[in-house]
């Protein structure tokens, strides 16, 4: 569970999709980016746009405090994975190297080129980590539309709490005239 928590982590929304970057990948893979990408490379046909994309510089910069943020963390205590694997920390990358990001998809398709053990435990977790976030995602959706039902109940609830007090007022208005009509001075003359 501690994997998926540390995967999921590496998981980041960009262009509307869930993509792992190259070095994270890397990082889990226990092997260099470099090793990586020339993989794709190779095999660039099995990688469509939809699977790969390399991002662009903004969207890079964009997501440069996230990820420091997460390689600055006690990294080998939450991952328990060698030092040797630290040298693929994306801030060791040319400043001109844009980082791949691969959708589940891609992957998916990476697990097939890569073979070791390794990889295939890892692809595995991977997995259940797109898993595991689209099923929050789908609770969460579902609790959205939940809160929405509940305010369209106290809208409706509202409206007829307001009608019970306009009926309540008018009921308390009639017996204030009318008890103001039974207490008035009479005039005329008392047959007592």
């Amino acid at each position: 569970m501690q994997i998926i928590r540390s995967i999921q982590n590496r998981i980041y929304e960009i262009r509307g999709e869930r993509v792992i970057l190259d070095f994270d990948l890397a990082v889990l893979y226990e092997v260099e980016t470099r090793t990586l990408n020339q993989t794709v490379k190779r095999h660039r046909k099995r990688f469509p746009a939809d699977f790969m994309f390399q991002l662009t510089r903004q969207e890079s910069a964009a997501l440069r405090p996230e990820i420091d943020k997460l390689y600055n963390d006690d990294f080998q205590s939450v991952t328990g994975m060698s030092s040797q694997i630290v040298m693929t920390y994306p801030g060791k990358r040319p400043k001109t190297a844009l980082p791949y990001a691969f959708t589940e998809q891609g992957v998916a398709m990476l697990s097939g080129l890569l073979n070791s053990d390794k990889a295939i435990q890892m692809n595995i977790a991977i997995m259940r980590a797109f898993v595991e976030i689209r099923r929050i995602m789908l609770q969460q959706s579902d609790l959205a539309e939940q809160l929405k039902q509940i305010q369209d109940r106290i809208t409706g609830h509202d409206a007829q709490l307001s009608a019970i007090y306009d009926a309540i007022e008018n009921l308390l208005d009639e017996k204030v005239a009318q008890k103001k009509w039974n207490d008035r001075q009479r005039i005329g003359f008392n047959a007592k």
